[in-house]
């Protein structure tokens, strides 16, 4: 049905409006997207842009399936590097992240990480390539999809999942090592769900 609207659409060449739940039919039909919490506009924008850069944690946590990791994490500064801090992991920031959070006053302070499941890697290259950003996981449920397998884990206590090559040697039970790409993290101020780093 959506190919069939979708080739309708570019035929009449007219503006849709079309409402949904179902965000596969918002981003493989919307050019513009509007998205509604309770009745207020939460972002309006591209499918793309909603994805790499939602302006909040209701947006991160709905566009994206599977849904988008949430980390509470600390902010805390070291010399001139500033990086996330969880059970007995300090990550890193890459500089793109840092400056609205020094300006911002969030040092010190509890914020929440974001990361996509996709951005979350266990490929031994871009683990040697990432050193400052390896995490150790359990896994708790292996999801295999045919090209992908969803790993579910427990990482310092908090769950996190990560879509992976099928051709992973992680199996249920396993502690496995991972690379988190932090070119891609988000960072969501605590009280007010905004983005920090948008």
């Amino acid at each position: 049905m959506r190919s069939e609207i979708a080739k309708l659409h570019n035929k009449l060449q007219t503006t849709f409006i079309y409402v949904t739940h179902d965000q596969t039919e918002a981003m493989t039909l919307g050019t513009r997207i509007v998205v509604l919490k309770d009745g207020i506009i939460q972002q309006v924008d591209t499918p793309q842009n909603l994805y790499n850069n939602p302006d909040n944690l209701f947006v991160a946590g709905f566009i994206g399936s599977p849904q988008m990791n949430f980390v509470n994490v600390k902010v805390v500064k070291t010399g001139n590097d500033v990086s996330v801090q969880f059970g007995e992991y300090t990550i890193k920031l890459p500089e793109s992240k840092v400056k609205p959070l020094i300006d911002g006053g969030y040092v010190g302070k509890d914020v929440i990480m974001g990361i996509r499941p996709e951005d979350i890697h266990d490929e031994a290259i871009f683990i040697q390539t990432s050193p400052d950003s390896v995490i150790n996981a359990e896994v708790e449920v292996t999801e295999l999809l045919g090209a992908t397998t969803n790993l579910y884990l427990v990482c310092a206590g908090q769950n996190m999942t990560a879509t992976v090559n099928s051709r992973s040697k992680a199996r249920l039970g396993d502690t496995i090592r991972l690379a988190l790409d932090m070119n891609r993290v988000h960072i969501f101020d605590k009280s007010t769900e905004l983005n920090i780093c948008n």
